[in-house]
């Protein structure tokens, strides 16, 4: 039952980031379903991949990489998700941003209450 709350919350991300981030397109709340699927799936299985061989320049750019990477991610799902459209690099940037902002609000909402010591 998680999972599929992870996945709503997740097409409900790349709803917003349709919506509010232009360059983005998709041709039907189906597509985005996909969409953000793949992109689960590809941030489970490729990212990590990627993390590790990217860390030099991760670590030079102080962590500011990881936001291309996410980037990437977000052209790839484009790539493999019939229906979901990014039309340049520029606002798979902005929207992996406005996505990573999205996504770090949910989790917040998602979490249950640390004990106080």
């Amino acid at each position: 039952m998680h999972l599929i709350l992870r996945w709503a919350l997740n097409t409900l991300a790349l709803f917003v980031v349709v919506t509010v981030v232009p360059g983005f397109h998709y041709h039907s709340i189906v597509s985005l379903a996909i969409a953000a699927l793949i992109l689960g799936l590809l941030n489970a299985i490729v990212r990590p991949i990627l993390v590790f061989l990217t860390l030099p320049l991760t670590i030079v750019t102080l962590g500011l990489f990881l936001i291309v990477l996410n980037a990437v991610m977000l052209e790839l799902t484009a790539f493999f998700a019939p229906g979901f459209r990014i039309d340049d690099f520029v606002a798979a940037l902005i929207g992996a941003v406005v996505l990573a902002i999205i996504s770090w609000i949910t989790n917040q909402i998602g979490r249950k209450p640390e004990k106080e010591r």
